[in-house]
Parts: structure tokens; C-alpha cells; sequence
């Protein structure tokens, strides 16, 4: 017998395959080592369902409140922090900067930690301090102590969208993630109604010593612990460890996510997926779109100023507000029902909704200013084009494999959108009001480009797949682990290559562009 080691993978004749280290494989193709077959369609609906029943109630409601959380700020314009705390316009806007600079500056740490740690209690973590940091919010008298706040706020929130990606990824197959993606997404928009609400509630709190804005974030960051609290008792941190799952029903639930193609989670950093990550051109045209997708993102702190200078008291203003939420809930939903139908979709469906947005600014911008109501329809269609951002999160994870390759992927795309953020509250000067055309043809520009960009993606991987679809297939080698049964004897047990962890096995199909 002979064997030939290279780089911990180890060719061994007996097999005619591979020997593998355990470190190498995916924790999912070490539960479900030498399992064969395809899982009934029936049982395999019923996981699902029973994923769903446990996992999306709590990931909509943390999109919720971490949106409701990080957008206080514009609530609070309306309900008197500017005026309590002495802040000039530049402070304002920088409040909302360095909110999204601190979640660029977390962004690739939070990323190595969701891989090397339980991703629910992670998060449950982050959840907890930026509750107590968003109460604390209450306390501050000037720019410097909301500068602070609003910077461990940032530094939290890196966890939550990357962590949904990679749990989304874990338990989901490619076309149901686009639909759970769309699902926790669109709490974006009832997260809106529902601080509008809150709002309009604080303002009529009235007691000596406390305004309405510091009862407005002591109400968010109760709601905020209690839901940390929730998270590190109910969340998963993998199928394989899902407590709402059988042992056999754990196994089902890779078993269902095979057709992906991705893994499901592995702690070991495996540097030639960074690479690859890195030289991948999806990955920087995804983080481009990113970028140019969230500068207009600054209007969530600007919704309260811009609807309330058209002449609407604050009463009239908190509710209104609640507005952009129904029509982001209504356009994702229709969005991703309508990518999920049409067989390879998302670019043209993501980039046709940005026309309704493009629509918006020029009413915004051409209407007179007397149009009160024209330009209120103008300004909340401009959240229609939501969708296309909602859609390439999902698209990316279906698209990239490899739990290390995820991470970092899901690092840089998600430090674009902090670029974009940050970059976004700067153009709102008190030069450009009342009308704030400067800011309204970035915005425009912005919205030009980002269609664009889905469809050059969606050329690149159709070249691809047409490349791939010419190749003749490649013999594939089988891959085997020692594992120790239960009366002690060490037995090799094949493993999936579907589920490994190296690079140069995993075929990401680009089917589904």
C-alpha cells in the first residue's frame, strides 16, 4: 500500500480516491459521512417548514429592529434631539457617516468572527450591546456623546446581515433563499411603519426632564435587549446542530441543501478560497453595485427633514413617514415572488425596478414647489428600487461556494455598502435646501448605474455558464474520513464532495442569473 500526501489531502490506493482531513471537510459532510441517495420530496418539505417555523419569525424580527435601531436618528430629528443636543447640519449628517464608517472598520473582523464562532450567539452578543449602547442614546447631551453611540451601533450591526447570509445559506437551497432573503428584507419596510408609530406615540410622552426622543430610544432598546435575550436561547448556529431538529432530521436538512453546492459551515480558514475570493471579478462588481446602491440609502435619516420642510407639522410627519415602509414592503414581496418565477431573473426584475425610482427624482426635482402632493409621491417612489439590492444579496449566495470564500465575499460586498452609506449623508448640505438638487442627481446617477451593473453580471456568469456547459466532464475522485463507530473501531466513511471544504472541489453553478 502507498499513499501520497499533499497539503493534508492524502491519496490512498485502497480507495482508488482521497483521504481527507476532518479539518478540511465541512461539518455537514462529516454528519452525513456515507449517506446515499436523494431525501423524499414530501420529508424534505417538511424540514423546511419546520426550519422556517424557527428560524425566519426570529431573523424577521432581528431585520426589524436592527433597522428601526440604526434609522432612530431620523426619527428623532423630528421629535427634538438637533434642538436638545446643539447640532449644527454637518454634525447631523455625521452622525449618520460614522455610524456606517464604524461598520466598515468591523466589517472583515465580524466576518472572521461569525466563522469561527457559534454564528447565533455572535450575533445574540451584538444584539445585547447595541441595546444597551441604543438606550444609552437617551443619556447624551452633545455630538461627541452620540458620535460614540451611534459608533458602537456600526460596530454591532456588521454581524447581522453577514450572519443572515451565511444562516440563510446553511439552511436554505438556492431558490428558497432568494424568497427568505425578500422575507426578512421587506421588516426593512415594517420596521419603518412601525418607528413611525413609536414616534408619533413618544411625542405625545410628555414629562419634566425627558422629551420625547430620549423616551423614543429607551423604547427601542428595550425592545432590542429583549430580543438579544431571545436570540441565545432560540437561534441556530448550524443545521448540525439545530436544536429543533432530530439527529435525524439534522442529517435530512443537508441532506435537502445538497443541490447548492456551497457547504454549509467550516471553522477552518482556508487561505486559497480568500485568494479566489479576491480574484474573483463577480465579487468586485457585486461590491461596485453595493457601493453605488446605498448612497442614496442616506435618505432613511433625511425622510423626516425632507417631508417636514414641505410644510407638515411634526404630528403630520411621523406618520407619513410610515409611507416609505408599505411601499418597500410591496415592492419586495412582488420583487422577489416575480424573480423566484422567472427562471434566471434577478438582474432584469432588480434593474427594472429601478425605473419607478428614476421616475421619483425627476418628479422631485421638475415639479414646482407648491405641489405638495406631487412631490411626496415622487420622493417615496424612490424606495421602490430596493428590490435590486434585496435580489443581489441573494444572487451572491447562490453563486458563491465555499464557507471561507462566503465570508470573505460577504466581508467585501458589505464593506461596499458601508463606503456607499458613508458616503451618502455628506451630500445633504444646508447650501442645497430647500430643494437639494445636488443630492437628488447623485442619487439619480447612482440609480443610472447600479442596472447596469446587474446586467454585466449576469452577461459574465452566462458567458460562464456556457463555458462550463462546453467542458467534458472531469472524472471525479471519491473522498473518504476516518471516523470511530460505536463499539470503537476506526472505519473510513466516503464523503460527499458536494459538501467539502476545499475550493477546487466545489462547482458553484451559475445557473439561476
Amino acid at each position: 500500500m502507498s499513499s501520497e500526501t499533499t497539503s493534508g489531502i492524502t491519496k490512498d490506493e485502497r480507495h482508488n480516491g482521497v483521504a481527507v482531513s476532518t479539518k478540511e471537510v465541512d461539518t455537514a459532510a462529516q454528519l452525513a459521512a456515507g449517506l446515499s441517495g436523494t431525501l423524499d420530496p414530501e420529508e424534505a418539505l417538511r424540514i423546511r417548514k419546520k426550519i422556517d417555523k424557527h428560524i425566519l419569525p426570529l431573523m424577521c424580527m432581528l431585520y426589524w429592529v436592527q433597522f428601526m435601531d440604526k434609522t432612530t436618528l431620523g426619527n428623532s430629528a423630528v421629535l427634538g434631539i438637533e434642538t436638545a443636543t446643539n447640532l449644527t447640519v454637518n454634525q447631523y449628517n455625521w452622525l449618520g457617516t460614522i455610524f456606517y464608517l464604524s461598520y466598515l472598520l468591523f466589517e472583515y473582523p465580524q466576518n472572521l468572527a461569525l466563522q469561527r464562532l457559534p454564528v447565533g450567539k455572535w450575533m445574540s452578543a451584538n444584539i445585547f450591546v447595541w441595546a444597551i449602547a441604543l438606550s444609552c442614546t437617551a443619556a447624551c447631551k452633545n455630538f461627541t456623546g452620540l458620535f460614540i453611540v451611534r459608533f458602537i451601533l456600526g460596530m454591532c450591526e456588521g454581524s447581522i446581515t453577514a450572519g443572515f447570509l451565511i444562516v440563510s445559506a446553511m439552511f436554505y437551497t438556492r431558490k428558497e433563499q432568494t424568497l427568505r432573503v425578500g422575507y426578512w428584507f421587506l421588516m426593512n419596510g415594517t420596521a419603518q411603519i412601525i418607528s413611525g408609530l413609536l414616534a408619533f406615540g413618544s411625542l405625545h410622552i410628555q414629562t419634566s426632564g425627558f422629551e420625547p426622543w430620549q423616551w423614543f430610544m429607551i423604547i427601542t432598546g428595550i425592545i432590542t435587549l429583549i430580543l438579544a435575550v431571545s436570540y441565545w436561547f432560540l437561534f441556530p448556529d448550524s443545521p448540525t446542530t439545530a436544536w429543533f431538529l432530530t439527529p435525524d432530521e439534522r442529517v435530512k436538512a443537508v441532506q435537502r441543501i445538497k443541490e447548492n453546492q456551497t457547504g454549509v459551515e467550516n471553522k477552518h480558514f482556508k487561505k486559497e478560497q480568500f485568494m479566489e475570493a479576491i480574484r474573483d471579478p463577480k465579487t468586485w462588481l457585486f461590491a461596485a453595485f453595493a457601493a453605488f446602491d446605498n448612497v442614496p440609502n442616506s435618505l432613511t435619516n433625511q425622510q423626516s427633514l425632507l417631508v417636514a420642510s414641505l410644510g407638515f407639522t411634526f404630528f403630520q410627519t411621523t406618520l407619513l413617514t410610515m409611507i416609505p415602509g408599505v411601499v418597500e414592503i410591496l415592492t419586495i414581496y412582488s420583487g422577489v415572488r416575480l424573480a423566484a418565477r422567472l427562471k434566471n431573473g434577478r438582474a432584469y426584475v432588480g434593474a427594472i425596478y429601478f425605473v419607478p425610482a428614476l421616475v421619483g427624482i425627476a418628479l422631485v426635482n421638475l415639479l414646482p414647489w407648491s405641489d405638495t402632493a406631487g412631490l411626496l409621491v415622487g420622493q417615496f417612489m424612490t424606495g421602490i428600487c430596493t428590490t435590486g439590492f434585496v435580489l443581489a444579496l441573494s444572487w451572491l449566495g447562490n453563486v458563491t461556494a465555499g464557507h471561507t470564500k462566503r465570508v470573505v465575499t460577504n466581508a467585501i460586498i458589505l464593506s461596499a455598502y458601508c463606503i456607499g452609506n458613508a458616503v451618502g449623508p455628506i451630500m445633504w448640505k444646508a447650501q442645497y435646501k430647500p430643494r437639494n438638487h445636488v443630492p437628488w442627481a447623485v442619487i439619480a446617477v447612482c440609480y443610472c448605474v447600479c442596472p447596469m451593473i446587474l446586467l454585466v453580471i449576469r452577461a459574465l456568469l452566462n458567458r460562464e455558464n456556457r463555458r462550463r456547459d462546453s467542458e467534458p466532464s472531469d472524472e471525479v475522485e471519491d473522498y473518504f474520513i476516518e471516523k470511530v463507530s460505536e463499539d470503537g473501531k476506526r472505519i473510513e466513511v466516503k464523503v460527499d464532495k458536494v459538501k467539502r471544504a476545499l475550493p477546487t472541489l466545489f462547482f458553484a453553478s451559475y445557473h439561476g442569473c
